[in-house]
């Protein structure tokens, strides 16, 4: 926790900290700076203040909290473009599970100008309640008006768990908003669970750069707890048009001079692969052994209509471009068929593959560990293997 301090004695009035506030806390009192209740202790007025007239202090006593006051699992309902993000539907899924083992409901929360069919959606995937703000500033994405919007409702309703995708837009505004809470943030999760004696969340991770897996719990005077989540590491659960829930509106509390960041343009890359919705995925790792040998990979992907992936050592030996990388520091994949071939199968890579529903791998070494989760196995030469593959899919397949 923190306490702003404005010096009255040095403080010149000049008025540079006041637009500095994304969230309104500053004004001007009797030619003097004053903060109210809204200050979030963010430190961008300490920045700009031209004659070092506000402070700001860390208070090291122990935080104490009504840990009763706070209930529900929320989860962010991400959307952009007019589609919400499949991974707040699997959150969904998995955020059913943990309200029901604290005894709790399952909330969703939304963004944005119009958000009115992004609420059906969150319904049908199971959210009991909704909460929702919409404003004009929340489109397009920004991380102040976002941060501002989500904070507001979670000091207002107070949740005891709050989800998030892993995406580059939960990422960003969940760490914002975690730290203006002063609450704490397991990011990239691939596992959550409650404590049957604690009632705490249970937060999996890969720690200590993928060589071993993490379980990380909040300390119980802090709340909520939160965690960004990676996507495809829960499934999507089934879709029920006919549920009803119940819709919270909240208005923005912020204008537009608040706001730090304008977008100028918004320009949208054509994506090279995308793996994170591909059925069936052929990946090369280190086996590979050269660029030039990827076309067995890349032959056999195109028999099967599949998306080609690739383990972190045959991106790293330029192989292949970053975009195909699946794992850890890559991409979270969950194919129905993903073929791993010549990767041995580091807990790196398992973390973002392990969890699709056919797994088949192609490696001379029979100790690899990658076929401790294959569904399949085939121990060989990929070179002569693969070919075999992709000859016999091509007859079965009529291509």
């Amino acid at each position: 926790m923190a306490t702003l301090l404005i010096d009255k004695e040095t403080c010149t009035g000049c008025e540079a900290c006041i637009p500095s506030c994304p969230f309104g806390a500053l004004s001007m009192k009797e030619g003097i700076a004053v903060v109210d209740e809204k200050c979030t202790f963010c430190g961008a007025c300490v920045d700009v203040c031209p004659v070092s007239a506000i402070t700001m202090e860390k208070d090291e006593k122990a935080v104490t909290i009504d840990a009763g006051a706070y209930k529900d699992v929320w989860v962010f309902i991400e959307h952009e473009q007019g589609k919400v993000s499949s991974v707040s539907f699997e959150l969904l899924g998995e955020g059913r599970k943990l309200a029901d083992a604290i005894g709790c409901k399952l909330s969703g929360f939304i963004f944005g100008k119009e958000a009115e069919g992004f609420i059906k959606e969150a319904i049908a995937y199971g959210a009991e309640k909704v909460y929702v703000t919409e404003s004009s500033l929340l489109e397009p994405y920004r991380t102040d008006p976002f941060a501002c919007a989500a904070v507001n409702l979670i000091r207002k309703y107070k949740p005891e768990i709050v989800l998030f995708g892993a995406t580059i837009q939960g990422r960003d505004f969940a760490g914002t908003v975690a730290t203006t809470l002063g609450t704490g943030l397991t990011a990239d999760c691939t596992g959550l669970e409650i404590d049957p004696e604690t009632k705490y969340l249970k937060q999996t991770r890969p720690a200590f750069g993928g060589n071993i897996m993490a379980t990380i719990l909040d300390y119980p005077n802090y709340r909520p707890q939160m965690s960004t989540v990676r996507p495809k590491v829960f499934p999507m659960p089934r879709r029920d048009d006919s549920r009803n829930g119940e819709v919270i509106r909240e208005p923005l509390p912020m204008t537009e001079d608040q706001i730090r960041t304008k977008v100028l343009e918004f320009i949208k890359g054509a994506e090279a692969v995308n793996l994170a919705d591909a059925e069936i995925i052929v990946s090369g790792g280190r086996g590979i052994g050269s660029a030039e040998n990827f076309k067995v990979v890349r032959e056999l992907a195109g028999v099967l209509g599949a998306a080609v992936g690739a383990s972190r050592a045959a991106v790293d030996a330029g192989w292949i471009p970053y975009e195909h990388q699946v794992g850890q520091t890559g991409r979270t994949v969950r194919p129905k068929i993903y073929f791993a071939c010549g990767i041995s199968g580091s807990i790196q890579h398992q973390a973002g593959m392990k969890t699709s529903d056919i797994i088949v791998a192609i490696n001379k070494d029979p100790e690899a560990p990658i076929f401790k989760i294959a569904t399949y196995g085939v121990v060989g030469d990929l070179f002569t293997i693969i070919p075999m593959i992709k000859e016999e899919f091509r007859k079965r397949l009529g291509r």
